[in-house]
């Protein structure tokens, strides 16, 4: 006899036991009023089917009186627990008869519970049946796959999607209201399958979305109409790649909304389409500038800066750091000393970054593993602070101490370039941590991103501390490698 024929009667003897009334001992209040319900359980099911009312009931023992464990679950809606619920005693769902957000909610809660098993049979029932659905609700797919690390399948599918089919984010119901951030990280997808205009069409009906009370018709638009736009798209005019349009496409789609431009980045857009004479031919690229990175400039610097100032700004593609950031990283990589002329012209090249890629160790280490030459930006979160570290090494996840004489760490406090810290490594057989379970970590503990218990900070094997609190949470993570 196969033996997996016998599970269904286990199967349904247990949701049996789940719906008996004289044998739980343990009551669960589940929802926040005025919503809330009581559901009845056995310590010795839950304790063993999840991890994370294990650690609850550990706490909350049955007293010798007789009276019930009583445990709460605000963060859960009873109709999602009670599907959780069958599972956990049951062992299966039968996913076709619930809505697709439903089971966002159960998965969800499923993470919350430490449901391992349900966490990845849900992620690739949704990606297997449920693609449609989640195309035209990719703001809420995305949002939940990185809320935490346990959504790899979702975080992966998310990545393929905004670098393979940005068009379908871009026609998806909710278009209009995904925010600015998912709007960049589509723009400055390295793999994205959108020719530069298309990507352009959608940022303006982005912006306008975001600006209902602007007239239809952009003659009737006032200066404070144009002013409102400009201020939606600041962020996203300075990454798009306007010098891969055509001729033809920048006089029809961009030279009228040239009011919502900085002055300075549109003479020089102007100046390189109106020197070319065939319409569907392209200006040379100035690879030796990109618009990520450019200085938003209100009306006034714009008249103070000149254009040939303008054009000399080199710019780096970060989030977090500025093309003088790394003037500075470059010269304590060659040792100098700030009054020093920089000897090396260095190419910061972006590997990660934790906003597109997913705040998560593996990741990271998916990506960035067996590359050299590496420097680590950290955004701390709720402040302007900057950490970051060198490592000339490779990052592994072998389980091992990096050794290396020339790595250092680093802070910036109150996004000033003058207000910094730099750490040179003093004991230089533990410069890193190689460690899957760690993201970029130097030292013991001198600078440790996606530690086992967090981020945090304490000066161990380099020379100085670069900050005064040891924990820290992150908001934005970037490795560049350099060459």
């Amino acid at each position: 006899m196969d033996d997996n024929k016998l599970l269904p009667k286990l199967s349904q003897n247990l949701l049996e036991i789940l719906n008996d009334e004289e044998y739980y001992d343990i009551t669960i209040e589940v929802g926040n009023d005025p919503y809330v319900k009581f559901f009845r359980a056995h310590m010795v099911i839950l304790h063993y089917r999840s991890p994370y009312l294990r650690r609850i009931l550990s706490t909350n023992k049955k007293k010798n009186d007789g009276t019930l464990v009583h445990i709460k679950l605000p963060n859960i809606s009873p109709e999602i627990f009670q599907i959780i619920l069958r599972y956990i005693y049951g062992g299966k769902l039968s996913l076709n008869e619930y809505d697709t957000l439903d089971l966002i909610k159960v998965l969800v809660a499923a993470n919350e519970l430490n449901l391992q098993e349900l966490i990845t049979y849900l992620q690739f029932y949704l990606i297997k049946n449920k693609t449609n659905w989640m195309e035209q609700n990719f703001n809420l797919i995305y949002q939940t796959s990185y809320e935490n690390d346990s959504f790899l399948e979702l975080q992966k599918y998310c990545t393929d999607l905004i670098s393979k089919g940005p068009d379908k984010i871009f026609n998806s119901l909710n278009f209009s209201s995904i925010p600015e951030k998912l709007l960049v990280t589509i723009i400055q997808s390295d793999n994205r399958q959108m020719s530069e205009i298309q990507i352009w069409e959608y940022v303006l009906k982005w912006g306008l979305a975001q600006n209902p009370n602007l007239p239809s018709d952009l003659t009737n638009f006032s200066k404070d109409d144009f002013k409102s736009l400009k201020n939606t798209l600041q962020g996203c005019i300075q990454i798009i790649k306007f010098y891969n349009l055509t001729s033809k496409e920048f006089l029809e789609k961009v030279l009228p909304y040239e009011k919502i431009f900085p002055k300075n980045l549109y003479k020089d857009l102007l100046k390189a389409f109106l020197s070319l004479s065939d319409p569907n031919s392209k200006p040379v690229d100035k690879s030796e500038y990109t618009f990520s990175s450019l200085p938003v400039l209100d009306d006034e610097s714009e008249h103070i800066l000149g254009l040939s100032e303008y054009e000399n700004m080199r710019t780096i593609d970060s989030k977090i750091i500025t093309y003088q950031h790394i003037e500075l990283i470059s010269k304590w990589i060659d040792r100098l000393e700030i009054t020093d002329k920089l000897a090396s012209s260095y190419k910061f090249k972006l590997l990660f970054r934790a906003s597109r890629d997913g705040h998560s160790r593996g990741k990271f280490h998916e990506i960035c593993d067996n590359k050299p030459r590496t420097v680590t930006c950290v955004k701390v979160k709720d402040s302007n602070e900057i950490l970051g570290g060198y490592n000339p090494n490779v990052w592994k996840s072998d389980i091992s101490n990096g050794a290396n004489k020339d790595n250092f760490i680093f802070s910036f406090s109150n996004n000033k370039i003058d207000n910094y810290i730099l750490s040179r490594v003093t004991n230089g057989n533990y410069a890193t941590i190689n460690n899957p379970s760690y993201g970029p970590s130097f030292g013991g503990s001198d600078l440790i991103i996606w530690g086992c218990i967090g981020c945090y900070s304490a000066k161990r094997h380099y020379e100085k501390s670069i900050r005064t609190e040891n924990v820290f949470g992150v908001e934005e993570c970037e490795v560049f490698q350099i060459a």
